[in-house]
């Protein structure tokens, strides 16, 4: 049986966590460059476009006023603050001023609607929500006033844009309008380095969404890893293309800025040719986001070139990489493609390195980042010769568990600390893992599950492919119907087009599609992932 203390004193031990805070790296920042910019926000929403440029002397301020205006609204230590807002600068010294306060900062995506919103803000007993007037078409902050009706515990509902519900605060007047803040009023509140401070809701392509909880430590070890294996610096400027409400965006996209002193891009919703001409204006040297983004990117700089020559390093992940993909970023751009794997609830866990081959990405997803431990189980997983199994991970930047779920954690985790991904995997070849599909995703067909990731990799290189999922539905006269639903690149290819692919590829018979769906678009969640249990749901009375 593991024994936990020896473990959370041998990430000190190693460095991986450490006794500051994310707080003390801006401070440092502050002293040091207090003019240097911290966060670029881009807002293309709207009749007036604008950039927003904070420098870390004024992040360094609006931490300590929103903090302070937080206590004034009656925030205690311990306490839940909730924001849901689009991507936008102002996420970063929100976050920071929970710390500050001693509060856990809990970001929610715009797209969540009562159903979700209701969920999250009783479970976790939220007394601020700051919010939007709309969004989307949507009126969040209507929805978030009526819910506040029947969930006392939310004090105060803030409200950023215009048009806003009787009874709340605006947020421009009550937070971006506070004077600095008298450091003698938020003594001795900070969160320490190992206190919840992050809840993030999974946006989930199956189950019920869980509350993944992080400490600071748990966060930094990521970012630092990340960091290190990228070898970024202080020079960077990072954009994220997934929400800022999500870990990608926050954590990838503006605490690894932070921690290196570097400069964070945000943009309030994704356009390829906007994000593109503010990455040659700002300079931006690192991109993050899920293959879907990189090929809005691939089409638009291939259209209307841009000069985005700092750009160093683009990674990928969320979901399966098309191996085409690899292929043409380092063509169009002149950069190699970094496969990362992770979730919500550890991270990165798995990158691809800068010494990888060149095109290693199209063949991996990466090997462990220091301080993180993988492990392939075969002996829970039938009929699977190529040597996949349930992944397992453990290691410094694993959650601390689910918000009030202690009991559904514990069942992800064994006796010696292991968290069962819910993921399939196989060894790569050199030390790393390569994605095989979902332990809940399994397509089982003649008795064999069928490799889905491997699957759809392959036909993604078929001429006729943009997108494809792979997805089993009932049959009378098998486990399962293999079904291909695809995205086509022009014309719709055959059922018997993409079976000869795969006989081309090397695949047996007993993998190939008996089935083809054609669709304009995939449904995804908000980090790109794939929705099957929809596409399930959609053909699976066909």
């Amino acid at each position: 049986m593991l024994d936990v203390s020896d473990v959370l004193a041998n990430y000190r031990k190693q460095g991986w966590w450490r006794d500051q805070t994310f707080l003390d790296d801006l401070r440092r920042h502050c002293a040091a460059t207090p003019g240097k910019p911290a966060l670029i926000g881009h807002q293309i929403h709207g009749a007036e476009p604008r950039t927003t440029v904070t420098d870390y002397a004024e992040l360094t301020r609006l931490t300590d006023a929103f903090a302070a205006r937080l206590v004034a609204l009656g925030v205690r230590p311990g306490d839940v603050v909730a924001v849901q807002l689009p991507n936008c600068w102002e996420l970063l010294p929100l976050g920071l001023a929970c710390a500050r306060a001693g509060a856990v900062f809990c970001p929610l995506m715009t797209v969540y609607r009562r159903r979700e919103l209701e969920y999250i803000l009783r479970l976790t007993g939220a007394r601020v929500c700051i919010t939007i007037s709309e969004w989307g078409g949507v009126r969040l902050a209507d929805i978030v006033t009526a819910l506040a009706a029947d969930l006392p515990e939310i004090e105060h509902v803030v409200v950023a844009g215009q048009d806003r519900p009787a009874g709340t605060l605006s947020f421009a007047d009550y937070f971006l309008g506070a004077p600095s803040a008298d450091a003698d009023e938020l003594d001795g509140l900070a969160l320490g380095p190992d206190d919840p401070f992050l809840v993030l809701f999974t946006s989930g392509t199956t189950g019920e969404s869980k509350g993944v909880l992080h400490s600071q430590n748990t966060l930094y070890a990521s970012c630092r890893a990340y960091s290190d294996i990228l070898k970024l610096d202080d020079g960077i400027v990072a954009f994220v293309a997934h929400a800022t409400t999500h870990y990608s965006g926050f954590v990838v996209g503006m605490l690894v800025p932070l921690l290196l002193g570097g400069t964070a891009m945000v943009q309030d919703v994704w356009d390829a040719p906007a994000y593109l001409d503010a990455a040659a204006r700002h300079k931006v040297t690192t991109f993050y986001g899920a293959p879907n983004f990189l090929v809005d990117l691939l089409a638009v700089q291939r259209d209307e070139p841009r000069d985005v020559s700092t750009l160093t390093s683009i990674v990928t992940g969320s979901a399966p990489i098309p191996p085409h993909l690899v292929e043409q970023v380092a063509a169009v751009y002149g950069v190699r493609v970094i496969a990362l794997w992770g979730m919500t609830e550890n991270g990165a866990v798995t990158i691809t390195r800068l010494d990888d081959p060149p095109d290693w990405a199209q063949h991996s997803d990466g090997s462990p980042i220091p301080g993180m431990q993988v492990r392939i189980d075969t002996s829970t997983v039938r009929g699977r010769s190529d040597g996949s199994g349930r992944l397992l991970v453990r290691g410094s930047s694993q959650c601390l568990g689910y918000f009030k779920r202690d009991e559904v954690y514990a069942k992800a985790l064994d006796g010696d600390g292991w968290f069962d991904t819910g993921d399939l995997a196989r060894d790569d070849g050199r030390g790393g893992i390569r994605l095989t599909g979902r332990v809940k995703d399994v397509v089982t067909h003649r008795g064999f599950n069928v490799p889905v990731g491997e699957v759809e990799n392959a036909l993604a290189l078929h001429p006729q492919v943009a997108e494809v999922a792979i997805i089993g539905l009932p049959d009378d006269r098998a486990d399962e119907v293999v079904c291909a639903v695809v995205v086509p690149a022009g014309s719709p290819p055959s059922l018997d087009s993409l079976r000869e692919h795969l006989a081309d590829a090397g695949f047996n018979e007993w993998f190939w599609p008996g089935r083809l769906e054609v669709l304009d678009v995939l449904p995804r969640t908000i980090t790109g992932k794939v929705r099957k249990v929809d596409l399930r749901q959609r053909f699976g009375a066909g």
